[in-house]
């Protein structure tokens, strides 16, 4: 399976997801946001940090970068395209998704441990993994996730939500909710599913004695659902 994951002037978790997607059988290339045109890809990821400095809103100033075009075509052709934090920003800022991610509730900046409950399990992403509740790690400024009322009644009509902050046990309650979000929301799919946005970095949780193993669990259920 190929992938190839977009540099923004900024990026800080690029080589991140770069190491994740190889240790678990990806074939990835770094695509710089200057460049045009995509390689064949099975899978485009848009990797966290801080896209231009954050200097307007965050995303903002990436989702008119050149090479934005090519996902945009990708992703509407039926890819995978998958943004976590700064990449589900910039997903928002293109119109892929709905909604908008403000400031954090208590405009701190987050940077922890949570684990989120998986919403829908009928996609590439979440399909026959082994856990439906994860541990994944956040750092974020802006991830309080925001939408109008009739874009989240069409989202929840179309299953659209992937991911909800909840306790260990899978409750969903305000009081697991890191960053205000609306309705715990930690994730969400495009209507065909094809496209992911979520805040917490699965790509951080690789490593059993470093950190944990849960981003593990997503990153080789996902190779595998697209053998």
């Amino acid at each position: 399976m190929n992938s190839s994951v977009i540099v923004f002037p900024g990026s800080n978790c690029d080589r991140d997801i770069a190491i994740a997607l190889r240790k678990f059988g990806f074939k990835n290339k770094m695509i710089w946001h200057e460049d045009v045109e995509l390689p064949k890809s099975d899978l485009v990821v848009l990797p966290g940090g801080f896209s231009y400095g954050d200097y307007l809103r965050c995303g903002s100033m990436a989702s008119k970068s050149k090479i934005i075009q090519s996902v945009i075509k990708f992703a509407n052709s039926g890819g995978l395209l998958m943004g976590i934090c700064n990449g589900f920003q910039i997903l928002t800022e293109t119109s892929l998704l709905p909604g908008v991610l403000l400031r954090n509730k208590f405009s701190k900046f987050i940077c922890k441990n949570v684990f989120v409950k998986i919403n829908n399990i009928e996609n590439n992403y979440f399909k026959n993994i082994k856990k439906n509740v994860l541990n994944l790690h956040i750092a974020h400024n802006e991830g309080n996730y925001f939408c109008s009322g009739e874009q989240m009644k069409e989202m929840q009509e179309n299953n659209q939500i992937a991911l909800l902050y909840c306790d260990e046990k899978g409750e969903v309650n305000e009081k697991y909710n890191p960053n205000g979000s609306s309705k715990n929301i930690a994730g969400i799919f495009s209507r065909k599913k094809n496209i992911l946005g979520m805040m917490p970095h699965p790509e951080r949780m690789i490593e059993k004695y470093l950190s944990g193993e849960d981003g593990s669990l997503f990153f080789e259920n996902l190779l595998n659902n697209l053998k």
